[in-house]
């Protein structure tokens, strides 16, 4: 009696891709969840309406530049003040969809839409990971899907907790909560320090990132993402032709 290998089905496969994009971003929201709960907390003390911190999180989705329009409307800044502010802190993203761009060029544009929406720093690092170690891409934006479906519910959830909590404990922005959020960061990073180029990259916008902290609208991020970012290009460019140097010197006769 012969036996049929049976494949996985389309569905099967998406559905594996999904919850595994899911897993792999958890141990990052457990850094982000104090984060969620701390802006939820901070919203209406800042000036910002139940209804309008809810409607931040569900459209705009960016931690880092929901904390700065927190800070700037207490301060009464200008709408295109904040505008701008915002825009340079998240000029970060650029960088991550340039990398994504040749990973997801075979897919139509609603994907590719939704795909920019989603785009966070944990998820970038997950999804990145995903294609570092797979060749096979057909099915990987299931696995982006599954990661910013967690991310997304996540925030969401802790603003709305936040929110609810923020009368309860009026002092909880004092508990410290908000490392967790820079070792979420670590965590990301530390799995690619694996090469010469990277480690240049890191020490040096980690340098950088301290060296510019008092620049204002938070162009000292900007910098040192460019510092870090040339430095480790040069040292890879560096070695990559030492390599090659090598390999023709070891081809030539003696």
């Amino acid at each position: 009696m012969t036996q049929t290998t049976t494949l996985p089905s389309t569905t099967e496969q998406r559905r594996h891709e999904f919850i595994g994009g899911a897993k792999a971003t958890f141990p990052l929201i457990v850094g982000a969840i104090p984060f969620g709960i701390i802006f939820g907390t901070l919203a209406e003390p800042s000036g910002l309406s139940v209804m309008g911190a809810l409607a931040m999180s569900i459209i705009v989705f960016a931690g880092a530049s929901q904390f700065i329009v927190l800070g700037l409307l207490a301060a009464g800044a200008a709408i295109p003040i904040i505008i701008a502010t915002t825009f340079v802190v998240n000029l970060r993203h650029i960088l991550y969809a340039a990398n994504l761009v040749p990973k997801v060029r075979h897919l139509p544009q609603r994907w590719r839409l939704l795909m920019a929406f989603g785009l966070t720093d944990e998820t970038f690092a997950a999804v990145s990971s995903r294609y570092l170690q797979q060749e096979d891409i057909r099915t990987a934006h299931w696995f982006y899907l599954g990661s910013f479906c967690a991310m997304y519910g996540n925030w969401i959830l802790c603003t709305a907790i936040g929110v609810a909590l923020g009368e309860l404990f009026p002092d909880m922005t004092q508990w410290g909560l908000d490392f967790a959020m820079s070792v979420t960061f670590i965590g990301m990073v530390v799995p690619y320090l694996t090469s010469k180029p990277m480690w240049a990259c890191v020490i040096v916008a980690a340098a950088m990132a301290i060296a510019t902290a008092a620049m204002p609208h938070k162009l000292g991020l900007l910098l040192a993402a460019i510092s870090g970012i040339s430095v480790g290009l040069s040292c890879h460019l560096i070695l990559a032709q030492q390599k090659i140097q090598h390999c023709k010197s070891n081809k030539e006769p003696t």
